[in-house]
């Protein structure tokens, strides 16, 4: 009887793989619109689509960002200074989003524009740590799809959602895990209210891969930069060797686990924008999916435990009673 599951799941597989081939037509008549193109994911994704035909409008932060991107694609990708924190920069975008794409409508947006910085453990944090980044991650990644969506309804398109396996799972401290939890919620809830529309909504949940923000050194001078503005007797509870032992830490972690192709994520993105029948959610990555994603699903006395032996070793302070 055990003998008939490898051949459904063999079967299952093969037909997936039959349908998941099938790619939308006429790709020159389809805007996509994609946040965060300055570096990285959204950079390579620009010119990527860019080769295979489609109307790429990249929002850049910055003006070199968009200076760089036009020097090697085509005249088909248009660029757009955008602040994802900032709603009249994001509604001057939509306005010209618009004015391009006309009665077609927009065929796809591709919320990529993320930051990771400041994490640390909870107490080390302010509420401002937490808002600069739910300001990025989460409110700019819904202000920037309403401004968009009338239009996406208009071609029946679909929205693409970058977010992350730290979105299922929480092994470290700090606002980036609760943004990217906010960004699933919110993707949930859209596919459902979209669903009767025609607009499919995708979720990229990537592991580590080699970026600006898995920068190791970058996140090295986060963490001294958070321990230097701690008062004394935080730093006491924690004693004077946590901060070598984190920084090593990230190191060892990251160095183990990191991820230098970047173009897994850039085809999952490309398949959920230019498939006929895209996936629900993709998890590129070794890493997310042989232990992130199994590790989600574990109990909760199992994970914690797990995470509490990977973590820095220190002594807490006891605190009298």
């Amino acid at each position: 009887m055990y003998l008939y599951i490898p051949g459904l799941v063999a079967s299952w597989l093969i037909y997936r793989w039959y349908k998941e081939r099938k790619r939308v037509l006429h790709k020159e008549d389809k805007y996509v619109y994609i946040t965060g193109c300055d570096t990285g994911f959204g950079n390579l994704l620009a010119r990527h689509l860019d080769s295979q035909g489609f109307s790429v409008i990249a929002g850049c932060y910055t003006k070199e960002g968009e200076d760089e991107l036009r020097k090697i694609t085509s005249d088909r990708l248009t660029t757009v200074h955008l602040d994802v924190t900032d709603s009249v920069s994001v509604s001057r975008a939509a306005a010209l989003i618009q004015t391009l794409v006309g009665h077609k409508g927009l065929w796809a947006l591709v919320n990529n524009a993320g930051v990771a910085q400041p994490s640390g453990p909870t107490d080390w944090l302010t509420i401002d740590d937490y808002k600069s980044m739910l300001a990025v991650n989460l409110c700019g990644l819904i202000d920037v799809t309403l401004s968009v969506l009338p239009l996406i309804k208009k071609a029946r398109g679909r929205v693409v959602n970058v977010s992350s396996v730290f979105g299922r799972v929480t092994p470290f401290g700090g606002p980036y895990c609760v943004t990217k939890y906010g960004v699933e919620g919110f993707n949930d809830s859209l596919r459902i209210n979209m669903a009767p529309f025609g607009i499919k909504v995708a979720c990229i949940e990537p592991g580590i891969f080699k970026t600006k923000v898995t920068d190791t050194t970058v996140m090295k001078n986060n963490v001294r930069r958070l321990w230097d503005r701690l008062p004394q007797d935080v730093k006491d509870d924690y004693g004077p060797d946590f901060l070598a032992a984190s920084q090593a830490m990230l190191d060892q972690r990251f160095g183990m686990l990191m991820d230098s192709d970047l173009m897994k994520v850039v085809a999952c993105m490309e398949h959920a924008v230019s498939a006929v029948h895209p996936r629900t959610r993709y998890s590129p990555g070794w890493d997310a999916k042989l232990f992130w994603l199994p590790v989600s699903y574990m109990p909760t006395c199992i994970t914690d435990r797990l995470f509490q032996k990977t973590c820095p070793k220190f002594t807490p302070k006891v605190f009298a009673l």
